[in-house]
This record gives structure tokens, sequence and C-alpha cells, in this order.
């Protein structure tokens, strides 16, 4: 009837037996009658793939005032992500400007930049289809107004100048090369006249960056900053002169008209006026 030394110690390691069958199983095998389970694997916390092992993260791409629900593995690069937002929205990934807290870097990953679960991405950038669709009307318009320019009376034949030019080519104008470009001479453009039919002489100041406009009265010194554009058409008839404009305001009431500068000028006072005369 007595008890011999260390059965109760047998019988309380038999509930460890998972079956009993005397005793624990040999490692890596199933007591008889039963399948081996492995443990549970530990469940991923942003967005898990399971099957795959890899830890997404859901994201809210938002482009052109569309939103997508992505599921985006953590450990990818920023120009893996461009290539997903590609297949998106069939923006080239050279095209796309994404943004997380600033620009997105291509080479490291989401993890590396701390992108979460419910993370917006914007992108901004346009399809080439859509950059061709906004280019197109606007070559069209500037073509149109290319033909409406060339269908204008010619500036000479226009009431408001014809009473200048019909004065005639003044004595006192300096002699015109026809076909040939020079730089600035080192004395004033004199022997022209101006909107009035007053006589009118151009000094180019080069080293004080401002033209003088002399007349007989006064003499106005403009910056050479404040003269916004120059226009100048030849004289029909005589085209070896032409009639020219320094725009020194919005509207054409801001044109200053000379008349009768010589051709060979006319591009050197361009030039000149609009900041390039250190080419001449």
């Amino acid at each position: 009837g007595a008890e011999e030394p260390g059965m109760e110690a047998e019988a309380q390691e038999l509930p460890l037996g998972c079956g009993g069958g005397g005793g624990l199983p040999a490692a890596g095998r199933s007591p008889e009658g039963e399948e081996r389970r492995e443990p549970p694997q530990a469940s991923v916390s942003n967005g898990g793939d399971e099957d795959s092992g890899r830890e997404l993260v859901e994201l809210k791409v938002i482009w052109n005032k569309n939103k997508y629900d992505v599921k985006f593995c953590l450990d990818s690069t920023g120009a893996e992500l461009k290539q997903k937002i590609h297949s998106l929205t069939g923006l080239p990934p050279a095209m796309q400007k994404v943004m997380f807290k600033g620009l997105l870097p291509e080479e490291k990953t989401l993890r590396e930049i701390k992108v979460t679960n419910g993370a917006k991405i914007m992108v901004v950038g346009s399809t080439i289809n859509d950059v061709l669709a906004v280019n197109t009307p606007k070559e069209a318009a500037q073509q149109e107004v290319k033909a409406e320019e060339n269908k204008k009376e010619p500036l000479c034949r226009q009431k408001q100048h014809r009473k200048v030019l019909d004065k005639g080519k003044p004595d006192d104008v300096m002699p015109s090369v026809k076909g040939v470009q020079e730089r600035l001479p080192t004395v004033p453009l004199s022997g022209m006249y101006n909107k009035s039919g007053g006589k009118v002489r151009l000094t180019f100041k080069l080293e004080q960056d401002q033209l003088w406009i002399g007349t007989k009265e006064r003499t106005e010194k403009l910056p050479m900053g404040s003269i916004k554009n120059v226009v100048s058409e030849p004289i029909e008839g005589h085209e070896d002169y032409h009639m020219m404009a320094f725009q020194l305001g919005p509207t054409e009431a801001s044109y200053y008209w000379v008349y009768w500068v010589p051709t060979q000028y006319v591009d050197a006072i361009k030039d000149t006026v609009l900041g390039k005369w250190q080419y001449f």
C-alpha cells in the first residue's frame, strides 16, 4: 500500500504530454491520431498581408480631384509608388510630383519616411493628352491673332499717320542704306518727325541707360527700362525708311511715334532699347 518513490512527480507531468500516451512526443512529431499545428502567426497591425507576410499600409492618393484608396507595401520605395500611381491615373512617373510632408523622395521607402495608415498622398501633374488638349487651343488662338494682324491695314495707310507722312520725306533726314544693318552712330539720329509733325532727334545714352527724345521745345530723358516695347514698319514707297513707336505705357495712346527712321538702324534701336545693346 505504500507509494513508490517518484510516483507523485510522474503524475504531475502527465498533463504536459498533450494527449497522454506515455509522456511528451519526440521533437517535431505529433502524438498518434493528432495533426500537429504550427503556432498562429502574429497579425500585422498596419493592414497586414497574412499570405505573403509583407506589411501593407492604406493610402489615399489624390490627383485631379480624384481619390484612390490604395494598399501598398510599406517597404516599397517612392519610385515604386510612382509606378503604382501611373497604373491608376495614366500619369507617367516623370510627369508626377508626389507630395507627402514635402516632395516624396524616390529612393526612400514608405517606412523610412514614416508613412502611416490613412496617409494622404497628393499628386500633381498632367497627362500628355491633357497637355496637348491645353496647348492646341492656345496655338490656334495665336494663329488667329496673327491672321487678324495680317488683315489689318498697314500703319502707314492709317489716317493718324498719313497726316505726318503726307508731308513727305524731311530734307535733312539722315541717309538710309537698304539691306544693311549698322550699329548706332555716335551722334544723335536726327531729321525725323514726331506725331505732331515736329522735328525730333533720338540720342542713346548707353552709359546712363537712357533714351533722350529731343524736340525744339524740350528733351525727354527716358530710362530704357520704362520702354515696354518697340514697334516699327517700313513706309510704303520708301521702304528704306521706317515709322517707329516706343511703347511707354499699357495703351496705344502711350506710344511715342517717330517717322523716317533710316532702315539700317532699326534693329540696333530695338536691341538697344530692349536691353541687348551690349551686343552692338
